[in-house]
């Protein structure tokens, strides 16, 4: 598996030659945020607000009346948690087209409560003529940027930064309101998002080796979320549907399925895999995500009681398929 770094600071550069609408504002957080080289190449075209983000949410509305595309770069809980009156009426209420990168996603940063977007998507959801998106990997961040500029309105995105793998080729990219089918199989569905696809796609190979079918599609648009794929795979599910997420079960990817199965009058189980309605501590990311059981080992358990089979699957098995590299001081864990 490649692992690419820092795929967002070269990338952002590149595609934003030919586009001087676009503008980058940032909250004192330029170079965590992976846009220091867009600083230094487009310097009339770059905006550091300061520690300062609710002026810069109504700031962005304000360039966006006149014409301007901002790019918002900040961790993700100065967007939603410190502005979100600002996100709320100078932006989505108006339906402007700022968009938005929130950085450390869930449990994706060491920080604690203070800097862990857990509860993001949920906020963000309620907000009408709001788009919301997820990338999960290298291809992902990479194909983002077109995807946001040609979305009317605002825009929020779960991003990615530092050494990210790569799981999807550079052909097959993010499209706006479609999962990509990863696996097919009539037993189990599952819809993953963000961080956890890769644990994902661990556990399913190992699955896949004592003969369950599991349909795993990953899913990058949370809002809206209309893909006639979720249903039908939900439908086509002998024991029933798990969703996995780097985010609380209340308000996430797993509510959006239950509230897609149950507006269909579709009753099956459903296991939403995420944070159990708590606030995480700080440690790494392996460790979070092992302690909060949003691994692979908690899928593969969850998988064994909706089809109450054992599959005597191991750490050691997991390691086998995947083992990841050791991080360097572009981690994602570094504040």
């Amino acid at each position: 598996m490649e692992i690419c770094t820092k795929v967002h600071l070269n990338n952002l550069v590149q595609w934003a030659k030919d586009k001087p609408e676009v503008l980058v504002m940032s909250a004192d957080l330029t170079s965590s945020t992976e846009i220091d080289l867009f600083r230094d190449t487009y310097p009339d075209r770059f905006l550091s607000m300061g520690i300062a983000e609710q002026n810069m949410l109504s700031f962005a509305g304000g360039l966006a009346r006149e014409g301007f595309i901002p790019f918002i770069h900040t961790f993700a809980v100065f967007i939603y948690r410190r502005a979100y009156d600002q996100v709320a009426m100078s932006v989505s209420y108006p339906n402007l087209p700022v968009k938005m990168f929130g950085f450390l996603p869930g449990i994706t940063t060491p920080g604690g409560a203070t800097h862990q977007a857990i509860e993001d998507i949920a906020v963000m959801r309620a907000l009408p003529n709001m788009t919301i998106l997820e990338c999960g990997d290298a291809t992902d961040v990479e194909s983002v940027l077109e995807i946001v500029h040609q979305t009317p309105g605002p825009v929020y995105v779960r991003m990615l930064r530092g050494e990210i793998p790569r799981l999807f080729s550079p052909d097959n990219k993010m499209q706006l309101n479609k999962a990509r089918i990863l696996d097919c199989g009539n037993d189990i569905a599952l819809f993953t998002s963000g961080i956890c696809t890769e644990e994902a796609m661990r556990a399913t190979q190992a699955l896949k080796k004592r003969g369950l079918g599991v349909q795993h599609l990953h899913v990058t648009t949370l809002k809206p979320f209309t893909d006639p794929q979720i249903l039908a795979a939900a439908a086509n599910a002998k024991y029933g549907v798990i969703t996995m997420e780097n985010h609380s079960v209340i308000g996430g990817l797993g509510t959006a399925v239950a509230e897609v199965m149950a507006e269909s009058g579709l009753g099956k189980p459903l296991v939403r895999i995420g944070l159990k309605d708590t606030f995480a501590h700080g440690a790494s990311r392996h460790y979070l995500m092992k302690e909060y059981q949003i691994d692979a080992m908690a899928l593969i358990a969850s998988i064994e009681s909706l089809v109450k089979t054992g599959f005597t699957i191991t750490e050691e098995e997991l390691a086998q398929i995947y083992l990841a590299p050791v991080h360097s001081d572009a981690r994602a864990e570094a504040l």
